[in-house]
């Protein structure tokens, strides 16, 4: 009996040795080898293995483009996200914390795409929990098959009676290949089982959709060259304690990376938000001071949303700083430039700062809505609720032009504002005369004060 050949694998990157080390040489990280023993392919139970074929090189101005015709999710921010449907062939990951929603989310999807047959396959969930679900969403697919197994070998099977036009894998860590000897969810086991979905996908041209879990980092789980295998990685994210949810794409071969999708959780499932900034923005019956509003683009999107300030005593003598969807650096930058341009004394006070919703924000154009929140708090102000701000603050004081400036003013025109502060340097070749809302000009965060204060 021959001995077994054992291989050790970062479980970090995925970088292979032969030998146990204590350092990783690609990506640096201590005692992440772990143990895997490697066998040779099954001869009775092969998994999907491409067919040879003949090719040769080809001159690239002899390559005809071809147009794919995209399926469509029945969903318009997953349609968005995605580049504008699903493509024939492709293979999708989608990443998320435990309990966000990503089954719901493609589970609802499988049940609306009627007329297409869905190959639903859960290696987590028993068929009666998914269909619990799929009565509580509320759909109904008679093409929607549910599947649960996780061997790749009768998956592709099932695949071959079956003919789907869609296979959604729930997830990737409990599938396991025959041609390797170890465990379900182990790098060695992702790294097959994903480079088989991906030739059963380019070779039946069936788009294949994989949920994969999440490390205790926030990254993807499994080796590294899994987001290198797939053509789009998809991300989905919130706050548990909101009903808010993001699709954020963060790798996509055949679209953008900068879109993203909105969705509300609810009892009967994901909601799609189209207007988010209805939501996003509380209905104040009075005004308060230490609240203002910021025209940001997320993705390809524009929305407002709410910054809020509070500005007190410090009582302990340190001041606090604390920040919630904001980045805690970036606001201890925006309180030196006040302290230090506007002649503000922040330095003995405490300084909370929250964004609305439960969203993170990293658009630089909010500096403006929070410098703005802070001095209504700090002067107790109350800034009206029909005013918003698009700017990024800089070092000097300065207010600098942001990108796209004409949709922010369109979408707050949209809303029924009636003024916005965006940058001087930012209305080049914008005709503001003809807008319904008027845009008050700004160069440096002394102007902003004289206005508000």
């Amino acid at each position: 009996m021959a001995k077994a050949k054992t291989m050790y694998y970062c479980s970090n990157c995925g970088n292979a040795s032969g030998k146990w080390i204590g350092k990783c040489p690609a990506c640096g990280e201590w005692n992440t080898f772990v143990e895997e023993v490697i066998s040779k392919p099954s001869e009775t139970k092969p998994g999907f293995v491409a067919g040879k074929t003949k090719s040769a090189p080809i001159q690239i101005h002899q390559i005809v483009n071809q147009r794919e015709d995209r399926i469509d999710t029945m969903s318009t921010e997953f349609n968005r996200v995605l580049g504008g449907g699903l493509v024939p062939g492709s293979i999708v990951l989608i990443g998320g914390e435990p309990g966000i929603g990503k089954s719901t989310l493609l589970l609802q999807m499988a049940l609306n795409l009627k007329g297409k047959k869905i190959l639903y396959l859960s290696g987590e969930e028993s068929p009666q929990q998914i269909k619990m679900r799929a009565d509580r969403l509320k759909g109904n697919n008679p093409d929607c098959y549910i599947l649960n197994e996780t061997s790749t070998t009768d998956l592709f099977q099932h695949t071959l009676e079956l003919a789907p036009d869609l296979v959604i894998i729930d997830s990737i860590q409990t599938m396991h290949t025959d041609t390797i000897d170890s465990t379900a969810g182990s790098i060695s086991q992702i790294r097959e089982t994903a480079g088989e979905l991906q030739r059963f996908a380019k070779l039946s041209n069936t788009p294949v959709l994989l949920i994969g879990h999440i490390t205790k980092d926030g990254n993807l789980a499994g080796p590294k060259v899994l987001e290198h295998m797939v053509d789009a990685v998809l991300q989905f994210e919130g706050d548990q304690h909101y009903g808010f949810r993001i699709l954020r794409s963060i790798k996509n071969r055949y679209g953008s990376t900068s879109e993203l999708g909105i969705y509300e959780m609810g009892a009967a499932g994901l909601r799609e938000v189209t207007n988010p900034s209805e939501l996003l923005l509380s209905q104040r019956e009075e005004e308060t001071s230490g609240v203002a509003i910021a025209a940001m683009i997320e993705g390809q999107r524009p929305m407002l949303i709410e910054t809020q300030a509070l500005v007190g005593t410090a009582v302990y003598g340190t001041p606090q700083r604390s920040s919630t969807g904001f980045d805690l650096r970036r606001l201890n930058m925006l309180l030196a430039v006040i302290e230090k341009r506007s002649g503000f004394r922040l330095s003995t006070k405490d300084v909370f700062l929250n964004i609305a919703g439960g969203l993170r924000v990293e658009d630089p154009a909010i500096d403006l809505a929070v410098v703005a929140a802070i001095l209504s708090s700090a002067e107790e102000v109350a800034i009206g609720h029909d005013i918003c701000f698009a700017g990024e603050v800089g070092l000097s004081g300065e207010i600098r032009a942001v990108s796209r400036v004409e949709s922010r003013i369109a979408e707050a025109e949209k809303l029924g504002f009636k003024q916005i502060f965006v940058s001087k340097y930012g209305l080049k070749g914008l005709d503001i005369k003809k807008l319904n809302i008027e845009v008050v000009p700004l160069t440096r965060v002394t102007e902003l004060v004289k206005k508000l204060i």
